[in-house]
């Protein structure tokens, strides 16, 4: 309810009432004040859109200017036409600059790691923590929506102590909490960036009449998945001849990895037989090993069943395409 007490300032900055919102919202003055008062992610959904809609400011009271309704969408808009998600994330930590000097956005990569880090130039006073949240949880959720899909976040980083409320953060930013941080930051895998955008300009007019959940709501489907099992398969050949065997390597169920694999269009023999294909292509290529060896490495039982499925992949035998390959 501490967001909910953080809408109600920003009425009061802007010289407005609350009471239309809040009714809206089903939050009475009673539990508004309760020092443990809680609100469902619909309340706050309903309450957020309709204080940005009647204030006419979407950036709710916290910078030196008001961020007129629609002024996200047209964030969301100006990086729809990007190729993949690290080209629109950073037009839109980059245009974000125009809407206001307050905060400044920038999207990183160290490593395997990608950050988008906020970086604050003025005081926003008793808004700030609303504010922080709600701009990182927003352009999370503007990713996942773009690329239809779950981010996880290896960490969530507050420049703030740890609020009485702090457990509410884990619904927000499920991952590793860090308060008390130099600087607002969201950081996960790298990988994400790469993957191109699903969405189109139908998809996104119908996602601006109800663009909240993406802010308040986590996504529950994660593309990265097909990615995550290619690499399980090639990095252990020997624990991932079973479901069971890969859905253990990403904490999953062998049910869930084929349904969640089911609707990213992929399937785990496919997969399989994708990897053991380019395995024992480059065997056959960089090595002289003998066709027995080959087979093992690349995860057959025996070399008939290698052969078979190798003619079956590539239209040539494994000793054909050895000697293709030759110069």
């Amino acid at each position: 309810m501490a967001f909910a007490q953080a809408i109600v300032a920003a009425y009061r900055r802007h010289g407005q009432s609350p009471i239309e919102s809040l009714r809206l919202a089903q939050i009475t003055p009673l539990k508004l004040h309760q020092a443990d008062g809680r609100m469902t992610a619909h309340q706050m959904e309903v309450l957020s859109a309709a204080a940005m809609q009647e204030l006419d400011d979407e950036g709710l009271g916290a910078f030196s200017r008001k961020l007129p309704w629609g002024s996200y969408g047209m964030l969301a808009r100006a990086s729809l036409p990007s190729p993949d998600l690290g080209v629109a994330l950073k037009r839109w930590c980059r245009h974000h600059a125009l809407l206001t000097a307050d905060i400044g956005l920038e999207l990183t990569v160290t490593g395997q790691t990608a950050s988008i880090v906020l970086r604050e130039h003025t005081d926003m006073g008793e808004l700030r923590e609303l504010s922080l949240a709600f701009v990182l949880r927003n352009v999370h959720g503007l990713a996942c929506w773009y690329i239809d899909s779950r981010i996880p976040l290896l960490a969530a980083h507050f420049p703030f102590a740890a609020p009485p409320h702090a457990d509410a953060y884990s619904f927000m930013f499920p991952g590793p909490l860090a308060f008390g941080a130099r600087q607002a930051m969201i950081e996960f895998d790298a990988r994400y960036l790469a993957l191109p955008l699903r969405r189109d300009e139908k998809a996104l007019r119908q996602m601006l009449q109800r663009a909240l959940p993406i802010t308040v709501l986590q996504y529950r489907r994660d593309r990265l998945l097909v990615q995550q099992v290619r690499q399980a398969l090639l990095a252990h050949p020997r624990e991932t001849h079973s479901a069971d065997g890969v859905a253990g390597l990403l904490h999953l169920s062998a049910r869930t990895l084929h349904r969640q694999l089911k609707e990213e269009g992929a399937s785990l023999q496919q997969l399989k037989d994708e990897v053991r294909c380019e395995r024992a292509k480059d065997l056959l290529y960089r090595s002289n090993r003998p066709l027995k060896q080959v087979a093992a490495a690349s995860g057959f039982t025996n070399e008939k069943s290698f052969l078979r499925a190798f003619k079956a992949w590539t239209g040539n035998t494994p000793a054909e395409f050895r000697q293709a390959q030759q110069p």
